[in-house]
């Protein structure tokens, strides 16, 4: 009985909040009104936006209420109200969430009087559940209608405010209109990078070898010392322009990570950082004896753990840090932790903008945990079939 009560309770407080939230439905009729007539007259075409913000915040209320009473998140798909007044009035008109918060807004006049049924219920189910279990021993059968009418308004809102699938994708065209466009920005810093690299490291080493031959065949008739010093020079600068040339191509694709895999790779980089880092691997292999994520997949969460160890050892102060690695049912994860001092910023330069880009790219996500005195906690999914 003690547990029906406390249930009971619970599914008392969601009706009530569902009778506020419907009262104030009942009142905002009079601002769709109002709205409706001001737009069919045209003079008042700029409040149609206005009153589709309110119905959203509403209908958002609604989903937080109901999501946290059945436990199942209910998405929201709204394109963004932006630009000039006739923009936002033709976005409000043609986005198909609209219509879906308003056909939801209609219904819940009707059945956002469910909670006026519980009012008889709380007398009838205290006097006869107080019998039926008390003497009888028996479980209860009236305050539990007490929920169900809280899953009926849950169920029937999730139904209503679920967005249509034209909703679904006309929001996942839009995610991947910026994602591409990351995805390119991202290509374009990198092919700059490379650029940069090759100008100021390899191709001046190149130089200055050739300058080196080309004083070295000359001094050698006259001075054969001075041109063999001038020799050897040439190779001390071909075996440094061959260093910078590797560390190119391993910017671009690491070859360890073809020949080793993910696993191989990321344990040969904590080897060579300048913090002790721990890798903790689990549901992967080393080398090629184990599934493996695709190569872009791969390459894109090599790039994080570089990057994300790379800031660590410039910015946070820490000594050490933790590599995991995981295997998920739909694709892969990475988490990266240091003990630093924390508060990493995306606009301070510490390259967690271009990692995000690399792995939207991919449809993946990044979560960045760095609280003013640590620590820092990157973690990133990758979605791959294996």
């Amino acid at each position: 009985m003690r547990h029906t009560l406390r249930q009971a309770a619970r599914a008392t407080v969601q009706l009530v909040i569902s009778a506020a939230m419907a009262f104030g439905s009942y009142i905002f009729i009079t601002v769709l009104l109002i709205t409706a007539i001001a737009t069919a007259a045209v003079v008042g075409a700029f409040m149609l936006p206005e009153t589709v913000l309110l119905i959203r915040r509403i209908a958002g209320a609604k989903r937080q209420q109901a999501g946290a009473w059945t436990g199942r998140k209910i998405p929201e798909a709204y394109q963004p109200l932006t630009g000039t007044v006739r923009e936002r009035v033709r976005t409000a008109v043609l986005d198909p969430s609209t219509l879906t918060d308003f056909r939801w807004m209609v219904a819940y006049y009707a059945y956002g009087t469910l909670p006026v049924l519980m009012l008889p219920l709380w007398p009838l189910g205290l006097v006869v559940d107080g019998v039926w279990c008390g003497l009888l021993r028996r479980r209860a059968v009236v305050l539990p209608l007490i929920s169900r009418l809280a899953d009926l308004d849950a169920h029937w809102s999730t139904v209503l405010l679920k967005p249509s699938p034209k909703a679904q994708l006309a929001v996942r065209v839009e995610e991947l209109v910026q994602t591409r466009a990351g995805a390119i920005a991202a290509h374009g810093a990198e092919l700059r990078r490379i650029e940069r690299d090759l100008h100021d490291g390899t191709q001046a080493r190149l130089v200055s070898l050739s300058m080196r031959i080309g004083l070295a065949k000359r001094a050698y008739d006259r001075d054969p010392e001075a041109a063999r010093r001038m020799l050897d020079d040439a190779q001390t600068l071909a075996e440094e322009a061959l260093t910078d040339l590797r560390h190119v191509v391993r910017a671009i694709h690491p070859p360890i990570l073809t020949d080793r895999g993910l696993v191989g790779a990321v344990r040969a980089l904590a080897a060579s950082s300048a913090l002790a880092v721990t890798v903790t691997v689990d549901g992967l292999t080393d080398g090629h004896d184990g599934p493996r994520a695709p190569a872009a997949v791969e390459a894109a969460a090599y790039f994080v753990i570089a990057e994300s160890l790379t800031n660590a050892a410039k910015y946070s102060g820490a000594e050490r840090a933790d590599v995991r690695l995981a295997r998920a049912r739909t694709g892969l994860r990475v988490q990266v932790r240091d003990e630093g001092r924390g508060g990493a910023d995306e606009a301070g330069g510490s390259g967690l903008l271009g990692m995000q880009r690399r792995v939207a790219a991919l449809d993946g996500s990044v979560t960045v945990t760095s609280p003013v005195g640590g620590p820092t906690v990157i973690e990133v999914e990758l979605p791959c079939v294996w």
